[in-house]
């Protein structure tokens, strides 16, 4: 790991101890583990991935650690197709992405669009929200349809 990645990682970490303890949570070595394990997956994981990428981690652990991190705004929640969650560090720690989802095998796949779309997606936006009233925080992109592994 480069030294600029672990400056990243020390501050994904102070970030995420700074979230959970104004939730009034412990940054405990079990959630730091997940969060390791999310932050290097490239991808949104459901829980069994999680579980074999981490030594020892026992499912009801990871599933509880992972709705703190959840409610503490650390990890974000994907739905899939399929029968399985899926999980990945909030946008805010990360960098803005969508996804693509796999109605055939669930698989979620992270893409970045480019900046030409995000103006595009950006004034859609601004345009519901003066016809609507709706104020918009952010948005965010789900492709629905079949990856190349399954077509």
């Amino acid at each position: 790991m480069a030294s600029a990645d672990l400056q990243d990682t020390s501050e994904l970490h102070e970030t995420t101890a700074a979230r959970l303890r104004a939730d009034q949570q412990r940054y405990t070595p079990r959630r730091r583990a997940v969060v390791d394990i999310l932050a290097t997956a490239g991808q949104p994981l459901a829980l069994p991935e999680i579980l074999s990428r981490g030594d020892a981690l026992a499912q009801s652990s990871v599933y509880r650690n992972l709705v703190v991190l959840e409610q503490a705004g650390v990890v974000r929640r994907v739905t899939s197709t399929d029968d399985f969650a899926r999980y990945e560090l909030a946008e805010d720690l990360t960098e803005h992405h969508h996804h693509l989802i796999c109605s055939s095998c669930g698989t979620v796949d992270d893409f970045t669009a480019s900046r030409r779309f995000e103006q595009t997606v950006a004034r859609a936006v601004a345009e519901i929200a003066r016809d609507t009233g709706f104020d918009a925080h952010h948005h965010r992109i789900d492709l629905i349809g079949v990856c190349n592994r399954c077509a």
